[in-house]
């Protein structure tokens, strides 16, 4: 029992030491890791250091480019704790101390970074395309086993050398159709997954299935038959054909026996398991019961032939607005997650006609306010108008009322807005004629309220002096460019500026005042600030 569990834990060790040379491909620097991969890869039984990396990092270009000398290194020693590189034990020859403390760190890649590398690039490569399936393959594999069975056939041993050619070729072929078909067949799950096909993918695809997919078919129908009667022809002398092979080419198959510890992945065809795979592609011989590939091939294509007439029913059902709106919901989901609060919910009411819940899409009422927090229950009752508490809807019937003429209110408006302008251009000049004797005149409403909208903006544009605390008002002006005025205020202390209207008196104590055109220079002196009152 014990001997059990220590073989399990260290084939659990083995496996997540292995698993984790894919961990370099989920991290966040996973860009970085690849180009440095794939530098590696593009050598054979090399060792770089990081000056080299560095250097085909900056020629090749792209995320590696940007590293620097401690980034890369600190990536390099994280892929040999992985177990993707190796460190060189070769010996590093340099004539100075500089190269030595460059060229002391080399790394090389191991066969497990290379495996995982390898797949990683097939897999960025073309996992999503649609893969050809190389039918003609499958005659090479028939005329294979044919030739095999000939030589096994024929008078005397079989010549191993010729024995061996003929099966690295034939499995090799084999190999990459199998290869090809379930990449294939994948691919045509992943599509035929879909329910949202419109009308030129489904013709696309029914021209897939009824064309390539019944020629694959009948291909692997017709062979397979032929190819099963070689295999039977072969088997009761395969072992002995193997033995005689391995007498003649042993390979790198000795160091199984030299080296105990060391694994070794034979070449395809080399082992009677690879024959006994290639028998159940063809035939049902395991007595598992779920047949074999050629089986299985004909059930996936059943099945897809299946998908594809449901998608034809699908389509069929969409003149009576049964067709699917898959596309059409993502889209508007994809709105929905990009869109603002208030954004979305327009595009709630734009979709679904669903407007704000809280009073049915009618008007509250403006005198009584309701908090968000208020329960529909205890709420106060809106009243619903007739025409959408019965229809749903408040359009008006029956014929649609004319579009109403403005062309009179524009009219009265452009009248009351010439009218307002004259009415301040006649109280400017009002305060032009004015300007110096205030206190002998009485200033017209309109005047007087020009006046005061100039003073306010003068003394607005006053300066707190930092000394006293105080505005400097002296020259403190404002002025109007339409009407062509300007207001200057100065402090004078003892004088008294009384201004005189029909709405009433306003004194301003120690303050002068002068109007003028905008036009016209400035007298006075700018000096100290002023105090109004009235």
């Amino acid at each position: 029992m014990e001997g059990n569990e220590s073989h399990a834990q260290r084939t659990g060790a083995e496996a997540w030491q292995r698993l984790s040379a894919y961990a370099y491909l989920s991290v966040p620097e996973r860009l970085e890791y690849l180009a440095v991969m794939r530098v590696f890869r593009g050598t054979l039984l090399a060792d770089l250091s990081v000056p080299d990396v560095l250097a085909k990092l900056k020629r090749s270009g792209g995320s590696g480019a940007a590293c620097d000398v401690e980034t890369l290194t600190a990536r390099l020693e994280q892929l040999v704790r992985w177990g993707n590189l190796l460190r060189s034990t070769h010996t590093v020859r340099a004539t100075t101390i500089a190269e030595y403390q460059r060229s002391r760190s080399r790394y090389q890649l191991s066969k497990l970074g290379e495996r995982v590398q390898r797949d990683a690039d097939e897999v960025l490569a073309g996992a999503d395309a649609a893969r050809e399936v190389s039918s003609e393959l499958l005659t090479l594999v028939d005329r294979g086993l044919s030739e095999i069975a000939a030589l096994i056939a024929a008078p005397g041993s079989a010549n191993p050398q010729q024995a061996l050619e003929r099966i690295s070729t034939l499995f090799v072929q084999f190999a990459e159709f199998a290869e090809s078909v379930r990449d294939f067949y994948a691919y045509l799950g992943q599509v035929l997954a879909r329910y949202d096909l419109d009308g030129a993918e489904y013709q696309g695809f029914k021209e897939l299935l009824l064309d390539y997919v019944e020629a694959i078919t009948e291909e692997v129908s017709f062979r397979a038959p032929r190819i099963a009667t070689h295999l039977d022809a072969i088997w009761p002398n395969l072992p002995v054909l193997l033995a005689d092979i391995d007498a003649h080419a042993a390979g790198i198959g000795a160091l199984a026996e030299g080296l105990p510890e060391t694994r070794v992945q034979r070449s395809r065809g080399r082992d009677l398991a690879d024959w006994e795979g290639l028998r159940d592609w063809f035939a049902d011989t395991g007595g598992h019961g779920r047949g074999s590939q050629v089986d299985q091939l004909r059930d996936a294509t059943l099945r897809a032939l299946q998908s594809l007439l449901a998608n034809a029913k699908r389509m069929l059902r969409s003149a009576s607005g049964e067709m699917s709106r898959r596309k059409d919901l993502l889209r508007l989901a994809a709105w929905f997650d990009a869109a603002e609060p208030q954004e979305a919910h327009d595009i709630a009411v734009a979709a679904f006609g669903i407007y704000g819940a809280r009073h049915l899409g009618v008007a509250p009422d403006p005198d009584r306010s309701v908090p968000a927090y208020v329960s529909w229950w205890t709420g106060p009752v809106v009243d619903v108008p007739v025409a959408l508490r019965e229809r749903g809807s408040r359009a008006p019937r029956g014929r649609a009322a004319a579009a109403e003429d403005h062309a009179e209110q524009k009219h009265r408006l452009m009248e009351q807005a010439r009218e307002q302008t004259e009415a301040r251009r006649a109280a400017a000049d009002e305060l032009r004629s004015a300007s110096g004797r205030f206190d002998q005149v009485r200033l017209s409403a309109a005047a007087m309220r020009l006046l005061l909208e100039l003073l306010t903006s003068a003394l607005g544009n006053a300066r707190l002096r930092q000394d006293t605390g105080d505005f400097m008002i002296d020259g403190a002006h404002a002025s109007d460019a339409d009407l062509g005025i300007r207001l200057t205020a100065w402090r004078t202390p003892g004088r008294h500026t009384v201004l005189r209207s029909a709405d009433g008196d306003l004194t301003a104590d120690d303050l002068a005042l002068a109007v003028e055109s905008a036009s016209s220079p400035m007298v006075g002196n700018i000096s100290s600030a002023g105090e109004a009152s009235a």
